[in-house]
């Protein structure tokens, strides 16, 4: 197998945390211009004569420099620009946290409601955005992801020439993480836990909620209940794999459905604003793996305490549960 070459350094600098979008162009591409290929690509997304005036004012840039409109096509360059900036994004009004940094590696204390990096209407507040703006730390990128949801310990790698190998951690499934969740409590429920799930799990683009199918499963998380107390129980939660919403669906599928999910069992309206009092009840409460460049045992816990269990009266009510 042919390994394609990674891209050159973006010649453009970051805006508020972001890197500069980067267009690889097809290498069986049968274009004129590099212009030709943005119109095909993106034109009907950017809007009539929007690709031109980009070009005329310099915003795609080649790494030998600013893209014109009549610039030749050549298969397999490399072509950088800077969305346009969309609507002010709502403020998350909570902080990420810092647990540990040093040369190599970032670990973070993600807060509900805030995305782990760009994508979609979520740019500038992001917790990658945030902790390279206030940690300067513009290389800095994800090991892994949390869902925007859910809070919690999130690894995060300074030194760009090290992001495989914490990546890996995940790839290789020797990175060991435990959730923690609030959910009812259900007798006939609790009774069959502890368990272990597993399901294949689908997520279809455009589709908010992902869903089980019969087939090979490629989802496993194992449940046991903590404690239980007013109704709810505190739920310890270990994946072994990492699909999308994987927990909330198996949780959803043991007839536990989390707390403050706006997915599962249904999807609730869209449209209304987030209600930052009543986050999904889902927090990744410790991360631990071995370092792959020291080798030390390393282990780091969120410090953050889960509203439904704290103040189990506040949750019972149509709208908590």
């Amino acid at each position: 197998m042919v390994r394609r070459k990674p891209a050159p350094v973006s010649p453009l600098a970051q805006r508020d945390g972001i890197d500069a979008v980067h267009v690889r162009l097809p290498v069986d591409g049968a274009w004129p211009t590099v212009r030709a290929y943005l119109e095909e690509r993106y034109g009907a997304a950017a809007g009539d004569g929007r690709i031109g005036a980009m070009l005329a004012a310099g915003e795609f840039v080649a790494a030998d420099g600013p893209v014109t409109a009549d610039t030749p096509y050549r298969p397999g360059g490399h072509v950088w620009f800077h969305r346009e900036p969309g609507p002010p994004e709502p403020v998350v009004p909570f902080p990420v946290e810092v647990l540990h940094r040093d040369e190599r590696i970032v670990v973070a204390d993600k807060p509900h409601f805030l995305a782990t990096t760009p994508r979609g209407s979520h740019a500038t507040e992001t917790a990658l955005a945030r902790l390279r703006r206030d940690l300067d730390l513009p290389r800095l990128s994800p090991a892994h992801r949390l869902d925007r949801l859910t809070a919690g310990v999130v690894l995060f790698v300074a030194d760009p020439a090290l992001r495989g190998a914490y990546q890996g951690l995940f790839e290789r499934r020797e990175a060991v993480k435990e959730y923690e969740a609030v959910a009812r409590y259900e007798e006939g429920a609790a009774a069959r836990l502890p368990t272990v799930v597993r399901s294949r799990i689908l997520k279809d683009r455009g589709r908010l909620a992902a869903y089980e199918v019969p087939g090979e499963p490629n989802a496993e998380s194992r449940v046991e209940l903590a404690e239980a107390r007013g109704g709810l129980g505190r739920y310890r939660l270990a994946p072994r794999t990492g699909r999308t919403h994987q927990l909330r669906v198996h949780m959803n599928g043991l007839g536990l459905p989390i707390l403050g999910d706006p997915f599962y069992p249904e999807v609730l309206g869209e449209g209304d604003p987030e209600d930052y009092r009543r986050p999904l009840q889902l927090l990744a409460r410790s991360l631990e793996f071995t370092d792959p460049v020291d080798g030390r045992r390393l282990l780091f816990t969120s410090g953050r305490v889960l509203a439904a269990w704290q103040d189990p009266a506040g949750w019972q009510d149509p709208a908590g549960w």
